[in-house]
């Protein structure tokens, strides 16, 4: 079966080939020029394909960060509010305490917080855990990148 370059560039016969010298051109179409250049365009197909790889994943990588920082200061929010008393019914205070509830309910009965001033002033402890172990996740998640996308 004859390969769609070979109908393209049909080899001639050895007996009718001009006599050449040397490094000019191989007798049967094998330009060494030609197979450098299609060496280097598979080189750099095979590096573009990995370049938009890596960036598709740079991109991926980057949005859980900024989602993470996102969760670290809604969380900080909520702490700075406990701790300063904020009224939880202003509307501002009560919609970020409903959005960080459930980002702070698996460590809601952790430790006993302490409070200040008849329990008006919160220093809110689960809530620092909270921002620790979402911290660790995303350095884990990040650890786990590099071990299975770094070359």
């Amino acid at each position: 079966m004859a390969h769609p370059e070979d109908s393209r560039h049909p080899k001639p016969h050895p007996q009718n080939l001009p006599h050449t010298s040397g490094n000019q051109q191989d007798p049967w179409g094998a330009d060494p020029e030609d197979q450098h250049e299609r060496q280097r365009l598979a080189q750099e197909a095979a590096r573009h394909t990995k370049a938009r790889k890596s960036t598709l994943l740079d991109k991926f990588v980057r949005g859980v960060i900024y989602l993470v920082a996102a969760l670290e200061v809604l969380l900080g929010l909520r702490f700075l509010l406990r701790f300063t008393a904020a009224n939880p019914d202003n509307t501002f205070a009560g919609f970020i305490y409903n959005l960080s509830q459930p980002f702070v309910n698996p460590f809601s009965t952790l430790f006993i917080s302490p409070t200040f001033d008849g329990s008006r002033y919160i220093f809110d402890v689960n809530v620092l855990v909270a921002m620790a172990a979402y911290l660790a996740l995303l350095a884990l998640f990040l650890g786990l990148m590099r071990v299975f996308f770094d070359q």
